[in-house]
Order: structure tokens, then C-alpha cells, then sequence
């Protein structure tokens, strides 16, 4: 996944309290990352946040440094996305960074938004995580849950 994730997602992304995180450090074998396209000002993706954070912390209690989620803002302002963003645990892209987030959009055909789409580290995609999360709250079933194509 070293190349696609690079590719896609930059040398950085960025964690909790603007620290700058290297791309290359979500990479490895038997690793996945998940980009998370969402909005605060999107119903669904405030309904569906919560859950996310909740199975993010299982998941990442069991697989520690092999997972990781990279959040995909559709906010309208900086504020809106830093206030959003205050309610999760995970990395995120730049919010300047529209031309990355469109690129992005584009790549994974985004026409709705919660959309969860997991890659392992071969760069092969499952785009229905949100299902994956939904179906299996707990995590119990996750990596093996994914249909990675």
C-alpha cells in the first residue's frame, strides 16, 4: 500500500492538535487504513460518527498500529472541520487541501456522503465500510469481514 497510500493521501497527513503525521507509518504488512468522507453539516454522517468512533477504538485496542482511519472533510468552512473534527480519534487531510479531496472524491466515485472505504496494504478497496461497521459493531469480524477488490 506504500505507493497507492502515498499517491493518494501525500507524505502527510495530519493528527490531533495539527501535529503532522508521515504517510509511511500507515503502511505495512497486514495493515489497513480507512478514509472516511464526511460533513459535519450531513445528518447521517453526524448519526453514523459516533458508531464510527466507538468500532475505531475496539479495532484499534485488538490491531493497534495496523489500522488507522483518515478523515475526508466535505465541510464548508475551516471551523465547521476543525469543530467535527474535535469528535475523532484519527488523522485527517488538510482541509485546505481541496484539490486532495476531490482527487479522492473522484478515485472512489464518492456521490454520498458517510462513505467509509478500507484499503489493505496491497491498495485493494472495500468501499462499503460503513456496512462493515453497521453489521459488526464490535469489530469481531474485521479483517475478515472485508471484500477487498
Amino acid at each position: 500500500m506504500s505507493e497507492p497510500l502515498k499517491d493518494l493521501l501525500g507524505d502527510m497527513v495530519i493528527g490531533k492538535n495539527g501535529t503532522k503525521v508521515e504517510v509511511s507509518s500507515l503502511v505495512g504488512a497486514g495493515k489497513y487504513v480507512a478514509l472516511y468522507f464526511s460533513a459535519h453539516w450531513c445528518p447521517p454522517c453526524k448519526a453514523f460518527t459516533p458508531k464510527l468512533v466507538e468500532w475505531y477504538n475496539k479495532i484499534k485496542k485488538a490491531q493497534g498500529a495496523n489500522f488507522e482511519v483518515v478523515f475526508i472533510s466535505s465541510d464548508r468552512d475551516e471551523a465547521s472541520f476543525k469543530e467535527y473534527y474535535e469528535s475523532m480519534p484519527w488523522l485527517a487531510i488538510d482541509f485546505e487541501d481541496t484539490e486532495r479531496k476531490n482527487k479522492l472524491s473522484d478515485k472512489f466515485s464518492i456521490s454520498g456522503i458517510p462513505t467509509l472505504v478500507v484499503m489493505d496494504n496491497d491498495g485493494k478497496t472495500d468501499k462499503n465500510g460503513r456496512a462493515l461497521v453497521t453489521n459488526d459493531p464490535e469489530g469481531k469480524n474485521f479483517p475478515a469481514g472485508l471484500v477487498l477488490k
